[in-house]
């Protein structure tokens, strides 16, 4: 049987993190707690995993981040509150994108056991639970951003999706709208889910029916928002108001209501999520709920920083920051009657 830091943790009735600071001789471990844990190592017979006993003893002052894609602001600014916390205490930061290819990001996590890093950021990771749980386990500091995976020792920063979905599809209620599109994003990502959840709720409390119908998938792109878009009208379908996973998809939905002929607001409400720079730029501004990305990443930053420094974060293991909906002109107007698209 394969013992791993997780089964001598629950032998010994201590947390992982305990365990992996008794095996690093970390002075902040009281001497009884200590010597239990060895006790249940020996019973045991557990054999810390080599590289990561490597990578305790020397420190390559790097933590690596891994994304879905660069391209987008969304990351672009966590990115940056990552950096700035990690130039404080002299840590680099290494930027891995996946290009939404799971395995690579796998491969990048790999990283950890050959001590290319001393950590790892997950941002909107791919990863199953399982597959993220593996190398915590193994003693390796991890910090996630977006997604809620349960484990004692991962260190996670995210924010209420369901909720901020959930007002801004209400929003749009408000303005009158019953047939609201839902543009998801891509069917793999967390965020996807959560925001659908929020549409839905927000729907059942207003006693407006679900039509599965007028669920898209834009892919978190403007080029497959675009396309969605013409494949919703192709069907005939009609509806007034589109609620965006994020703002680049958004941007597609703009450009294929101005090919269509569309006015936005006055025939078409949008309202996408992220509030990029560009998002108060457009014609018309778009609503948005605001996220706090530069903070999510300066704040996962800083407790993964003080978590490999033996500083004790049960009390922050876990941390939500709260979302904000802005409303702009591209959902404040009410809507007409809609014509029969082209």
């Amino acid at each position: 049987m394969d013992i791993k830091i997780i089964d001598v943790a629950r032998a010994a009735k201590v947390s992982p993190t305990t365990v992996s600071r008794v095996l690093n001789n970390n002075p902040v471990v009281k001497a009884k707690t200590r010597e239990k844990v060895l006790k249940v190592i020996e019973e045991l017979n557990y054999v810390p995993h080599a590289a990561a006993q490597n990578l305790r003893r020397q420190r390559t002052m790097m933590i690596g981040v891994v994304v879905t894609d660069i391209r987008g602001a969304y990351h672009s600014e966590i990115i940056k509150g990552i950096q700035s916390r990690a130039a404080e205490t002299q840590y680099k930061v290494l930027i891995c994108d996946t290009q939404d290819n799971r395995d690579i990001e796998l491969e990048y996590l790999r990283m950890l056991t050959d001590r290319s890093v001393d950590a790892m950021i997950l941002v909107a990771s791919l990863l199953s639970k399982q597959e993220v749980q593996e190398f915590v386990e193994r003693g390796y500091p991890l910090g996630v951003i977006g997604r809620s995976i349960e484990h004692p020792n991962i260190l996670k920063v995210y924010t209420n999706n369901v909720e901020a979905a959930q007002e801004a599809v209400t929003h749009l209620i408000e303005q009158g709208h019953r047939d609201i599109v839902f543009m998801s994003g891509d069917a793999r990502a967390i965020d996807s889910y959560d925001r659908l959840e929020g549409y839905i709720r927000a729907l059942r409390d207003n006693e407006i029916p679900f039509r599965p119908e007028l669920v898209e998938n834009g892919n978190f792109s403007e080029q497959e928002a675009y396309n969605a878009m013409l494949r919703l009208w192709d069907k005939g379908l009609q509806f007034t108001a589109v609620f965006c996973a994020n703002d680049e998809m958004a941007i597609g939905v703009y450009r294929a209501c101005r090919e269509r002929g569309v006015r936005i607001p006055d025939q078409m409400a949008v309202v996408g999520v992220d509030n990029e720079r560009i998002s108060q730029f457009l014609m018309p501004p778009l609503s948005t709920i605001d996220q706090p990305k530069f903070e999510m990443g300066r704040t996962i930053a800083d407790h993964l920083i003080r978590h490999m420094n033996g500083e004790s974060l049960d009390d922050r293991r876990v941390t939500v920051l709260p979302s904000k909906l802005i409303i702009r002109q591209s959902s404040l107007s009410k809507v007409s009657v809609p014509r029969e698209r082209r």
